[in-house]
């Protein structure tokens, strides 16, 4: 089991005492830099930041149940030529890790230099309700609400049905599930970088504690009862989506912006075949497209668009509900990622995000996969 420490909680503020020990990663020379989510002056919004300065830690909300920008892009932007050169701390939650993974075997990102450390995430919420949430309640909150087993039907659908809301691939694991907040909070080093920065922190580790115990059976409790939330979210997804007519009508609204597509921590080709010459056609090639059949709807190709880009990332995607939160339309994109992409990834064996060890589909070749297709 990882090695791990009971933080506790500084005059019962959970936000604060993660503050100060971000603020301590900068001030005692453990890294030279951290990115991690900071309240926005205005109060309406939370965005990852990068930070040198120990003071503007000062406004850390980590636990702040909006997403944004998923940090795994932002890390995509800065390391994709060259890693960085200093030791850098990333707070994320765990399907912004999971696509940073993804991003790095996919070599659109280096993780040299970086220490990830990961939080049990309690969910969030669409731009719009949190900004209502920020003027009712506070991410301390929330977090105690959430491990208390409470269901909250505002959170992302993604949320709801996160298949893992706990970190997979983090060095430093801020863990909450299972753990008495009135004892403190647990952080666990699972890797050596780990285990060194919470050592330059002046903390003691010790292996199988008690706190870390409770975690781990809290922890498969809720992905049990996960799973099956899952396979009544995908049972009325079939039936919702079943058949070209269905399919085709969820999709009608789509205006072909791409804001899905831009948003999309996975989506990482430097030039997509939608913007490419083939979808650049002059006026009478419309005209005699639309002679052929009668009639053509602009802009054309909406569902190829989404029936490619579901090929293309399926595979990789990590429900994190970007798209859907980015679409103007308000096409129920997460139930449909995440119902081909659950699909794709169970017939391979593969889960995104889960370790740099394991191949991409795409890129692996076996003999004997996939040998049942085509048998009677």
């Amino acid at each position: 089991m990882a090695k791990s420490v009971t933080l506790p909680i500084e005059q019962g503020q959970i936000r604060n005492t993660l503050n100060a020990l971000l603020k301590d990663l900068l001030a005692k020379g453990v890294v030279q830099a951290v990115l991690a989510p900071i309240a926005h002056p205005a109060g309406n919004n939370v965005v990852p930041t990068l930070a040198t300065d120990p003071r503007y830690l000062e406004q850390a909300d980590v636990f702040a149940p909006v997403l944004p920008v998923i940090s795994a892009r932002i890390l995509q932007a800065m390391t994709r030529l060259a890693p960085v050169s200093q030791k850098t701390a990333v707070v994320m939650r765990p399907c912004e890790m999971r696509a940073l993974i993804e991003l790095v075997k996919l070599k659109q990102a280096q993780l040299d230099n970086l220490v990830l450390i990961g939080i049990d995430c309690p969910g969030v919420y669409s731009l719009e309700d949190y900004q209502q949430f920020a003027a009712e309640s506070t991410s301390d909150e929330l977090v105690r609400a959430a491990w208390q087993g409470n269901d909250d039907p505002k959170l992302r659908p993604g949320c709801r049905i996160c298949q893992y809301p706990v970190p997979l691939t983090a060095d430093v694991i801020v863990g909450m599930i299972g753990v008495d907040l009135s004892q403190g909070i647990l952080l666990q080093a699972t890797s050596p970088s780990g285990e060194q920065v919470l050592e330059g922190l002046g903390l003691s580790l010790e292996s199988d504690s008690e706190m870390s115990k409770q975690r781990e059976a809290a922890v498969e409790k809720l992905l049990a009862d996960i799973k099956e939330k899952r396979k009544a979210f995908f049972e009325q997804t079939k039936a919702e989506v079943g058949g070209v007519d269905n399919l085709a009508a969820i999709f009608a609204p789509c205006i072909r912006c791409y804001n899905c597509r831009t948003v999309c921590p996975v989506c990482y080709c430097r030039e997509c075949f939608f913007d490419s010459p083939t979808f650049e056609l002059e006026a009478d090639k419309y005209l005699r497209l639309a002679e052929k059949r009668g009639a053509v709807r602009m802009p054309t190709d909406t569902l190829l668009f989404h029936l490619t880009r579901m090929t293309h990332m399926g595979a990789s995607c990590v429900g994190c509900g970007a798209c859907e939160e980015a679409c103007p339309s308000n096409i129920p994109l997460l139930k449909l990622f995440q119902l081909i992409g659950d699909s794709v990834q169970r017939l391979f064996d593969y889960t995104p995000g889960r370790s740099l060890e394991d191949e991409l589909p795409a890129a692996a070749y076996r003999e004997d996969e996939l040998q049942w297709i085509g048998e009677k």
